[in-house]
Order: C-alpha cells, then sequence, then structure tokens
C-alpha cells in the first residue's frame, strides 16, 4: 500500500494497534453512554410475565417409621436360657424367638396332675358310694311294700279270729257252746291282735330305716358334687400352671421382622406391672409410614391422598415417591412452635428404606398448568420513592377513610392482593395491583390485575438503578439492562 510505503515494519504494527484500540473505544461509548432511551432500562433489572405450570408444595422433614411395631414381652418372671432370634431376623406369628427357665413350673404341673387324679379318684370313690345308698334305699323300699301285706293279712286274721271269738261267746250264753272252744277263741284273738302289732312295728322300723337311707344318699350325692367341685378347681389349677409353662416359650405375636432386641442369654426377666421389653418386631417393611413434622401455618393446605416426593440421605440421588395418609389432631408444642404429624404411607418394595431415617419431604399441595405468572423477586421489589398506580390495574384499591365491602370470603378465593412494578412511558417504575395465587417458591401465579402475559416486571435494581433501597454505589460503572 502506498500509505505504509517508507514506514518500518514495527511502526506500523504499532498503527494497527492504535487503530484498534480506538475502534474499541468508540464501540465502548456508544454502548455504555447514559443516554435517555435506556437509561431507565439500565438502572432495573427487568422479567417478563409468561405462561407456565406452578407446582405449590409444603416442604418439611419427617422419620421414616414401619406401619406397625409390636413390643413383645414377658408376662412371667424367669431367667433366659435361649434366645432364638437376632437382629433383622424374619419370624412367623407364633414362633418362638425366646426361652425362659421352665423346670421349676413343670414340676408344679406335675404335682398339679397328680392332685387332679387324686380328685377324680375321690369323685368315683363317691358315685359308688352314691350306689351302694341307693340300692340299700331300694331294699328298704321293697320290704316296706312286704311288710304292709304281712300287716294286712295280721289285721284280716285278727278281725277272723274277733268275730269267731263274738259268735263263741255268743253260744256259750245259749249254753250251746263249749267252753274250751270259747277259750280256745279268746286266745286265738290274743294271738292274732299281737301279729297285728308285730307287723305294724315292723312297717315303723323300716320307715325310720327308709328315712335314713334316703340322708344317706343325698349325703353321698353332695359328696359327689364336692369331689367334682374339686376336679374342676385341680383342672383350673393345672391349666393356670400349663399357661405359665407355656409364657416360657416367648413368641412373636405377627409376621415381620426383628428391628431390636432388649434381652441376653442368662439375664434375668422380671415381670411385675407391666411386662418388660424382650424383642421390637417390624410387622411389614415393605410398606413404611413417614411422620412429618408440619408447622401449622401450613398444616391447612394439607389433605389425604396428595402426593408427596422425598430424599433421604442414605440415597441422595434417589426420589420416592408417597401419600399423604391423614394428619393427626393432636399438635405439639416445641419452644413455643406448634406442629401437627402428618402420616406419609410409602410403597418400599425393594426394602431399601430403613425405620428410623430421616426424610425430606416436598408435598404437593397444589398444581396448575398453562397460568400467568411472574418471578417472586418482582413481588419483593419496592422502589425507594413513592411512583405511580397504573391506571388499568383491575385490582381493587381502599381509599383513605374508606372501608372495601367486597366479602372477606371473596377475596380468599380469589387470592391475596400484591403488588408489581414496571416501566411507565417516561421509564420511571409505575405500580401495578394484582391478586396472586398459588406459589413455587420461584414463581407466583397471577389471578387477574393490571397484567398481560409478555409485559415486563421490575425484579430488582440495574447497576444505575438508585431508586431500590440502598441505590447504586456511587462511581459505580453502569451495565446494559438483563432480561430474565
Amino acid at each position: 500500500m502506498v500509505v505504509f510505503a517508507g514506514i518500518s515494519p514495527v511502526r506500523r504494527v504499532w498503527f494497527w494497534v492504535v487503530v484498534v484500540l480506538a475502534l474499541a473505544g468508540a464501540a465502548g461509548f456508544f454502548l455504555w453512554r447514559p443516554t435517555g432511551g435506556n437509561a431507565s432500562d439500565a438502572a432495573y433489572r427487568l422479567a417478563s410475565a409468561d405462561r407456565g405450570t406452578i407446582v405449590a408444595s409444603v416442604r418439611a422433614t419427617g422419620t421414616l417409621n414401619p406401619v406397625t411395631t409390636v413390643l413383645v414381652g414377658s408376662q412371667l418372671s424367669g431367667q433366659v436360657v435361649e434366645i432364638l432370634a437376632d437382629y433383622n431376623t424374619p419370624v412367623k406369628e407364633g414362633q418362638v424367638v425366646a426361652r425362659l427357665y421352665s423346670e421349676q413350673i413343670k414340676s408344679r404341673r406335675d404335682a398339679a396332675q397328680a392332685d387332679l387324679a387324686q380328685a377324680q379318684a375321690d369323685r368315683d370313690t363317691k358315685r359308688a358310694q352314691i350306689d351302694k345308698a341307693r340300692s340299700a334305699l331300694q331294699r328298704a323300699e321293697a320290704v316296706a311294700l312286704d311288710l304292709a301285706a304281712q300287716r294286712d293279712k295280721a289285721r284280716a286274721q285278727f278281725e277272723d279270729a274277733q268275730r269267731n271269738f263274738e259268735r263263741q261267746t255268743t253260744l256259750n250264753a245259749r249254753a250251746v257252746g263249749a267252753q274250751a272252744t270259747l277259750e280256745q277263741a279268746e286266745t286265738q284273738v290274743a294271738v292274732q291282735k299281737a301279729a297285728l302289732a308285730s307287723a305294724e312295728a315292723q312297717i315303723a322300723s323300716n320307715k325310720a330305716e327308709t328315712v335314713g337311707l334316703k340322708a344317706d344318699v343325698a349325703l353321698a350325692e353332695a359328696g359327689l358334687k364336692s369331689a367334682e367341685a374339686l376336679i374342676l378347681q385341680r383342672q383350673a389349677k393345672l391349666k393356670d400352671i400349663e399357661i405359665d409353662l407355656a409364657r416360657t416359650d416367648i413368641r412373636s405375636p405377627v409376621d415381620g421382622v426383628v428391628v431390636k432386641r432388649d434381652i441376653e442369654l442368662g439375664q434375668t426377666v422380671a415381670a411385675s406391672l407391666s411386662a418388660p421389653t424382650l424383642f421390637t418386631i417390624a410387622q411389614d417393611l415393605r410398606e413404611i409410614d413417614i411422620y412429618a413434622n408440619i408447622d401449622e401455618a401450613d398444616v391447612g393446605l394439607l389433605k389425604p391422598d396428595q402426593h408427596v416426593t422425598f430424599t433421604v440421605n442414605a440415597y441422595p440421588n434417589r426420589s420416592f415417591d408417597g401419600t399423604v395418609r391423614m394428619v393427626r389432631l393432636g399438635a405439639q408444642t416445641v419452644q413455643n412452635v406448634v406442629t401437627y404429624t402428618a402420616v406419609i404411607g410409602v410403597k418400599n418394595q425393594d426394602l431399601a428404606l430403613l425405620p428410623g431415617m430421616t426424610a425430606n419431604l416436598q408435598i404437593i399441595t397444589d398444581e396448575r398448568e398453562n397460568v400467568l405468572r411472574i418471578p417472586n423477586a418482582a413481588l419483593r421489589f419496592r422502589p425507594a420513592q413513592p411512583v405511580a398506580v397504573a391506571a388499568d390495574g383491575s385490582a381493587p384499591r381502599q381509599q383513605a377513610g374508606r372501608r372495601s365491602r367486597e366479602p372477606a370470603t371473596a377475596e380468599a378465593d380469589e387470592g391475596s392482593s400484591a403488588r408489581v412494578y414496571r416501566l411507565a412511558a417516561d421509564g420511571s417504575p409505575q405500580a401495578v395491583p394484582i391478586r396472586v395465587g398459588a406459589t413455587d417458591g420461584s414463581y407466583t401465579e397471577v389471578l387477574r390485575g393490571g397484567l398481560k402475559e409478555g409485559d415486563a416486571v421490575i425484579v430488582g435494581a440495574g447497576s444505575r438503578g438508585g431508586s431500590e433501597p440502598g441505590g447504586s454505589r456511587p462511581g459505580a460503572r453502569p451495565r446494559p439492562p438483563r432480561m430474565f
């Protein structure tokens, strides 16, 4: 080139360096200079209202617990002689997990069985005595019938002898009969009278004997009842001893797995008013519950069957799912903080979750799709100076000295009132009243107000922004506006 003719290469290089620096300085001046149209833009950071999905949730922590935990204790005092289950041992209902010393109870059982056998033998003796007494009574009753017949015969013979004597007396008075015949008839009357008296005496004796035999039968029957009652008593005593003997075998009441063992071999168990706990058995770890502590401010958002996601420290890269089963009505107050317990049901088919783990929960309380939303930073922004309120804001405003007559329930149904700021035509912040609904912590739903999709709202002060409380640093270098 003619321009560089006669110029050394070194000067040529310096020339191009100066040209590049001059162009860079000119570009920087035009880019960074605070001129009218974008001066306000550089003072604030902006974001656009858009449409998207908002998933509202409540975050909490909780502890994993078995759905059913059974404390296995001992109702009997004694020394542990055998332990048949340990930590993590699967057990079935009725399975023996430990045994206590039982020889002393077996001796008591043998003695009780002997006492019962003696009582049963005594009962058999009483039954034989009853049979004997009843046989004697039956014989006495048969004799009574025979004596009655003999008495009737003696009475008939006495009456016949008396008639014969009267007839002989009449004949003798007429001097027809013989004196010897009369005397013989008189003797016969006396004999038959004595026979009748003897028969009646035997009947009286038989009646007395019958009464005695009936008493013997009643006494024998009472003895039998006493013997049978004694048998029942000794059977009950034997059964009680057998129950104690069965209790020396500590059995699992449910199907499950042993999660805790509180006894050692040779340890003496003392059962008093409350049974000591020997094992803790979780019924089924394929289903597990989370007891989550929910703040009183969030408890009203929880409902049964809401979806829950959570993580545990053991698997930080894995997410688990659950469902809200219930919120317990009982509250806990710790250092003036009121919380409620929510029970979260979880399927644990692979047994990855263990009792006692801490769960970091996210309970999905609301999910709304394709809603108008703004960043939460827009709701937090406040300018340092009073600003005008947008005329197209449709949210209700209260005038000084007047109260809104809109029912509180209607406002509650339409969310809560809020205010965001956007840039007016002159570049100054302008307040826009809105009503907001669900939030996911980053974005908040706009129910109604003076915003539409695509509107830019102020989310913070820019590098030149002195309007946000605190302003910009003196001498800070201006930066171009950022959109996010």
